[in-house]
């Protein structure tokens, strides 16, 4: 069983990592090995029955991610657009800008075809908004601008393409007019969603400030009212898992309510010997697991985090042991199963990581006799400090990975703050809303304030300090994989072989350590390039483009802003562009009308031009992307007009952004088009 979720993941892996969508062939092929699987499985039970089912188990995750694709398929924008946008408001939160956020359905453009109107958009709110009150269910109306999802930032990078095709949403855009409000709430329109909001504003009316909308995201995973500078401060300490309504949350108010209701039941003697207490504890507690679910919104990782604790008062009814890797192996199975993408997202992998090593840590402790020895309060402090090790540990390659940063003091942070949000945050969380129908909640609140202003201050103090920080660099594709196939080989595997696994982990740091960035990055817009020198990526720009500069940075484990990047030594003035020497080849970019004027001259000078003006066209055929995981292009000979390499608007439109590494006297491009394969979130392939 512990094994059974690792080879349904990498069904689930395969299925993302082809370069084409799987056709019926493929799934019949799928769908037969499986059924030889199981019949082989069944003849030879004893010698073929493990790498049977293991097959088996490859198919199935396979067939589930490419039915739960074709489950939320929908429309995606092909074109930009500005006009009216209506729609019903189902979500509300802020984005990277911090500026709040609408996400709609049954959507209406103007002039649009039905037909071709995508199932949600997500738009942001930037000016004032003196005239709405987002209120989940009304419907509103608003002139902006939408376009399709962009796709990744640089080949190989986080691919948004694909993260809105499984929330549904096939187009993002912003306005700068008042949103209006056409249609209150009807009755009984989006409950649970409604109730949610109404919980995060009354919850913010008794605590004030950051504290208040801490609260409210902790009670109700309402994130909307948080600033981006406390996202950023908890993010930079490592402590960013205290926001989210994750395992801890769901671990803490379950097992709190577990505990109470057990230790209740226990002070009444008729009822302590004639039924089962822990089993009505365990059902009390899974009870308000699912209260919480509903109420904070089912989003993928609340939904994790209940399917585990679920499991394991499930284990408590039938009398088995709750925590082990075996309750954690179907818990990663059914969320497997049901949403197949979260494989790839840090939410899962560093869930799982933390409960996995935690559980085959503390059940090692378990078999040694001395520490059941130990006070109570020595196993209790041992406990919370290895717990904090143990999880930080598991998932620092993770988060290394995904957010290119290292907290250098997050187990610090850590051992000062969980404490306090497992003994008094969750807690008086719980006992609020049991006092609130008294109109006595804000005795609790008051517990629960001191505890979360406690916690911002140390997020703050900490995230301070000099060198709170390491900026880690975009490790290559394989290093993950590798880490965790090695890791899960380490704790499941019995017997001797069990260290064979330190070989991929030693593999994947080997990589991590040698990867080399690309010497040059276009933007899928592009509007902005970025060159590898000395001291750092040197961009060509200050201003545009300004989220792509931002990650590229990230990935490179940089530090520096857009502002201070574009100042390094290296892009120099030329015309009304600017050029570099890129190996042996001089590379210019320009931008905007007077650049456009200039592309002829700027041609006949240098053996590249990247514009994302229309006039680049006039300057003979643009290169076109061919099939393959890269491309190996020379020099282009265009029809007219002097010679070199063009890359417009025309290429861009079909490679998306764009690496560039010189190789032995030419340059190699590598398009994010290519790297994301004919699958159908990426535009050209619908």
């Amino acid at each position: 069983m512990p094994w059974s979720p690792v080879f349904f993941g990498l069904g689930v892996s395969v299925y993302f990592a082809l370069p084409v969508e799987p056709g019926p062939a493929v799934y019949g092929l799928a769908g037969a090995a499986a059924v030889l699987a199981a019949i082989l499985g069944r003849l030879r039970r004893e010698t073929l029955g493990p790498l049977a089912t293991a097959g088996l188990l490859v198919a199935l995750g396979l067939c589930a991610a490419g039915w739960r694709t074709g489950q939320v398929a929908g429309p995606v924008l092909g074109f930009r657009y500005y006009g009216p946008i209506e729609g019903r408001i189902v979500a509300v939160d802020r984005s990277a800008s911090d500026r709040l956020r609408l996400t709609l359905d049954q959507v209406v453009l103007a002039e649009t075809d039905p037909a071709r109107i995508p199932h949600r958009v997500r738009v942001s709110l930037h000016g004032d908004q003196p005239f709405l009150t987002p209120h989940p269910g009304a419907r509103v109306a608003l002139t902006g601008h939408l376009s399709p999802p962009e796709g990744p930032a640089e080949p190989g990078g986080f691919d948004f393409q694909r993260h809105a095709w499984f929330l549904s949403i096939g187009a993002v855009g912003y306005t700068r007019s008042p949103a209006l409000l056409l249609e209150p709430r009807p009755e009984g329109a989006l409950p649970l969603l409604h109730l949610r909001l109404r919980l995060s504003r009354a919850v913010q009316e008794r605590i004030d400030g950051e504290p208040g909308a801490f609260a409210a995201a902790v009670m109700t995973g309402d994130r909307s009212s948080i600033s981006t500078d406390t996202l950023d401060t908890l993010r930079r300490t490592n402590i960013a898992h205290l926001l989210a309504i994750s395992g801890l949350h769901m671990g803490l108010l379950t097992g709190f309510v577990f505990l109470s209701l057990r230790a209740g039941l226990s002070l009444i003697p008729p009822l302590a010997l004639r039924v089962p207490t822990k089993k009505i504890a365990a059902v009390g507690a899974l009870a308000s697991g699912a209260f919480y679910l509903a109420v904070a919104g089912g989003n993928v990782a609340t939904e994790r985090a209940f399917i585990q604790v679920a499991v394991m008062f499930v284990a408590v009814l039938l009398d088995r042991r709750a925590v082990t890797l075996r309750s954690v192996a179907i818990a990663a199975l059914i969320v497997l199963a049901h949403r197949p993408e979260s494989l790839l997202g840090p939410g899962f992998q560093m869930s799982f990581a933390a409960t996995t090593a935690l559980v085959a840590v503390f059940n090692g402790l378990k078999r040694i006799e001395r520490v059941r020895t130990w006070p109570a309060w020595a196993r209790w402090m041992t406990g919370l400090v290895l717990s904090s090790v143990v999880a930080g540990l598991a998932t620092a390659p993770f988060a290394a990975a995904h957010f290119n940063m290292l907290a250098a003091y997050g187990l610090v942070a850590n051992l000062l703050t969980v404490p306090v949000m497992g003994s008094l945050v969750i807690p008086a969380a719980v006992v609020a809303m049991l006092l609130w129908p008294l109109g006595l909640e804000w005795v609790a609140f008051r517990v629960m304030e001191a505890g979360l202003a406690w916690i911002l201050a140390v997020a703050d103090h900490i995230a301070g300090m000099d060198g709170a920080v390491r900026t880690i660099v975009m490790p290559h594709p394989m290093v993950l994989p590798l880490m965790t196939l090695g890791a899960l080989h380490v704790i499941l595997w019995h017997g001797r072989g069990r260290w064979g696994g330190l070989g991929p982990m030693a593999l994947a740091l080997v990589l991590w350590t040698g990867g080399e960035r690309p010497s040059l990055l276009i933007s899928p817009s592009g509007r902005l390039a970025g060159a590898m020198m000395e001291e750092g990526r040197v961009l060509s720009r200050a201003r545009g483009d300004g989220f792509v500069a931002g990650l590229w940075l990230e990935n490179d484990g940089d530090d520096a802003d857009q502002a201070g990047a574009a100042t390094r030594a290296g892009w120099v003035t030329d015309g009304d562009g600017v050029a570099l020497v890129l190996g042996d080849f001089s590379v210019w970019h320009g931008v905007g009308r007077r650049a456009a004027a200039d592309l002829v001259r700027a041609c006949a000078d240098h053996d590249w031009v990247i514009s994302p003006e229309e006039e680049a066209a006039l300057l003979g055929p643009e290169i076109i992307p061919v099939e393959g995981l890269s491309l190996q292009i020379g020099r282009q000979l265009p029809l007219s007009g002097p010679r070199c390499g063009v890359i417009g608007p025309g290429f861009l439109a079909q490679s998306g952004a764009v690496a560039v590494i010189p190789r032995a006297g030419d340059l190699r491009l590598i398009s994010a088009r290519q790297l994301q394969g004919h699958r159908p979130w990426v535009p050209d392939a619908q």
